[in-house]
């Protein structure tokens, strides 16, 4: 399945566009993972939002890049997630490869950090995120902090 990227800032979002991500991020995060927690955390305006839609202009895939000292001391991505509807189509190692290449492009070549969940390390292992730091919860989720060089 191909996807069509778009990298954008909060503002440029469209209406449509920031309720989809929404609606996404809520479907899986909140519903899905039965996770009560507050993902409004107000960094979504400091942030770039890479959109992977298809053919059909479903949102099936989402990431939030940041750069350094907003979310972590280093460039960040967060709320990585693929549309339950899209799964097993390879599209979180699309998401990654497009999230990393879209840092770089924005920050330039530096280290990239991530909160994972901790039942997905050996994912970001494959693109060479290591553990850097003790395990923790967050939100009732084993977490683990990662760095990518």
């Amino acid at each position: 399945m191909t996807l069509h990227w778009t990298i954008k800032p909060y503002e440029d979002l469209t209406l449509n566009e920031l309720y989809e991500l929404l609606r996404l991020r809520v479907e899986v995060f909140i519903v899905e993972q039965n996770c009560v927690f507050q993902d409004l955390d107000r960094q979504d305006d400091q942030a770039y939002h890479l959109l992977g839609h298809t053919e059909a202009g479903e949102l099936a895939a989402y990431a939030r890049l940041f750069d350094a000292g907003i979310s972590y001391e280093e460039v960040a991505i967060g709320r990585v997630i693929v549309s339950p509807a899209q799964r097993r189509h390879g599209l979180g190692q699309e998401l990654m490869r497009q999230a990393i290449a879209h840092c770089e492009v924005l920050y330039g070549p530096q280290p990239i950090k991530i909160g994972a969940q901790q039942y997905l390390e050996r994912f970001y292992q494959g693109f060479g995120f290591v553990q850097c730091g003790e395990g923790y919860l967050e939100d009732g989720i084993p977490h683990i902090p990662m760095r990518r060089a």
